[in-house]
């Protein structure tokens, strides 16, 4: 679509970023984004480097009845991150990280990502559960609730959210803690970005060694079913420390992989122990001993483990999740059957498992339902061709029939990346929190200004 050529009520100008139009680099580098499906062409890019950029930015679109969205990270596979004929506000030159070592606490910008915070934490011997896609936003995974690998251990990000800064839909910058604007608070932990744009995160280090046992163990696509019994009753009674994942993929063509698996589906366990090495030694030995895998795991650093399995840009990109509260054996040969029928190319299957400090987390911490999952069921579909992408899609979406009757209500929304309908996302807040969300929302944005992930218009009279 081609941005319209209206008069503007006046011209956009930011006290400390810079504003820019179709054409110019800077504009069709923020437009890029991870997904490849999504192709949006707002009027203006506002590169932002402040709080009063931003400000600037929102009063400029509300002025002009434009709409306004955030690019951050840029991985927003459902494509909010843009918006067509509209103003969009990238943040990534908001992108400060103060580590405090003594309070163990880190104040980060909310353009930063989390390859950047990780090195920032581990140079101090400290760490938060980040995403496991090192080029994630932290703005986008934190409001959305945060999955990474110190989850079991420490949380999700959004349980090591200390405070937030945001500018708010009327133009203020006002601070949310548990102690400062705590409903405000209460929703940015896992309600998305649906109530202001954060400019700064405070969030709870913790103590890390300055190596971990991490990789991942690799197997034959025949041993799907074996390797994904093996993950998941490991990681039925697994300590703490242990988070891993089951992958189906296509193996790529990396030396340490034998040449026989190259561009073959694959299963794979991947992870890490938060804890000294020969703890995690003891706690990985069934996996590392299981068949005649190729085995990856040796001690390395954190920051550079969270580096090692991103996933690359610019495919077309189709996500969904389902939370199982069991697993089945008949839902394993289920789901190897499929994972084994994969179309060839990137797409993979992703199977978290929860338990340990997730699930002690409530609905008085935050709006996420879902937290008693044992697993999440995650289709990450990839691919190149436009042609594909039905039976692309119709691959990963086979994926919730396969666990159908066996998950909690709703769904972990980050790792959905396409419209579901609302129905969803009232599922996956549950109606109490959803409602809730919507009187703070009233409160706070009743023009429903902001349309984050898992999106949640205002309640109807309820504005302040």
């Amino acid at each position: 679509m081609t941005p319209q050529t209206t008069p503007f009520a006046s011209e956009l100008a930011l006290p400390d970023g810079s504003v820019h139009r179709p054409g110019e680099p800077e504009y069709e580098d923020a437009c890029g984004l991870f997904n490849a499906m999504i192709v949006r062409r707002p009027r203006l890019v506002a590169r932002c480097t402040s709080a009063a950029d931003v400000q600037a930015a929102l009063a400029f679109a509300r002025a002009n009845g434009l709409d306004f969205t955030v690019r951050a990270g840029g991985h927003s596979v459902s494509g909010l991150a843009l918006c067509d004929d509209g103003v969009v506000a990238d943040v990534r030159g908001i992108d400060f990280i103060e580590v405090d070592p003594e309070r163990q606490i880190a104040r980060v910008g909310g353009g930063v990502i989390w390859a950047d915070l990780d090195r920032a934490t581990a140079a101090h011997g400290l760490a938060t559960t980040g995403g496991r896609v090192s080029s994630t936003g932290v703005a986008g995974l934190t409001l959305g609730g945060g999955s990474g690998w110190l989850e079991r251990k420490h949380g999700l990000t959004t349980d090591n959210l200390i405070a937030a800064e945001l500018v708010t839909a009327d133009g203020r910058v006002v601070r949310a803690s548990a102690d400062e604007n705590a409903e405000l608070f209460w929703a940015l932990r896992g309600g998305g970005g649906n109530f202001g744009v954060v400019v700064a995160f405070e969030f709870a280090l913790h103590r890390l060694e300055r190596e971990v046992l991490a990789g991942l163990v690799i197997h034959p696509g025949d041993r799907t079913a074996e390797l994904l019994a093996l993950w998941r009753d490991v990681m039925r009674d697994a300590p703490e420390g242990l988070s891993l994942a089951f992958i189906s993929l296509t193996a790529p063509a990396e030396p340490e992989i034998p040449e026989h698996l190259h561009g073959t589906t694959v299963a794979a366990i991947a992870g890490m122990y938060a804890g000294p090495v020969e703890e995690g030694e003891q706690a990985l030995r069934s996996v590392r001993e299981f068949g005649d895998g190729v085995d990856l795991f040796e001690p390395m650093a954190y920051e550079d483990f969270q580096c090692s399995l991103d996933d690359p840009p610019g495919y077309r990109n189709w996500w969904t999740a389902e939370y199982l509260r069991e697993m089945p054996d008949a839902t394993v040969e289920r789901i190897a059957a499929r994972c084994e029928a994969k179309p060839t190319g990137p797409a993979q299957l992703f199977c978290v498992a929860w338990g340990g400090a997730v699930s002690r987390g409530s609905s008085e911490q935050g709006p996420l339902r879902g937290r008693d999952a044992r697993y999440i069921v995650h289709p990450l579909v990839l691919w190149e061709d436009a042609s594909d992408d039905q039976e692309m899609i119709a691959w990963g979406r086979g994926f919730r029939e396969d666990v159908a009757g066996l998950g909690a209500e709703g769904t972990y929304l980050n790792f959905v990346g396409a419209d579901e309908g609302q129905a969803r996302v009232v599922a996956s807040y549950g109606r109490q929190s959803y409602e809730r969300l919507r009187r703070i929302k009233a409160q706070w944005d009743p023009q429903d200004v902001f349309r984050g992930s898992g999106h949640v218009p205002p309640a109807r009279g309820a504005g302040g």
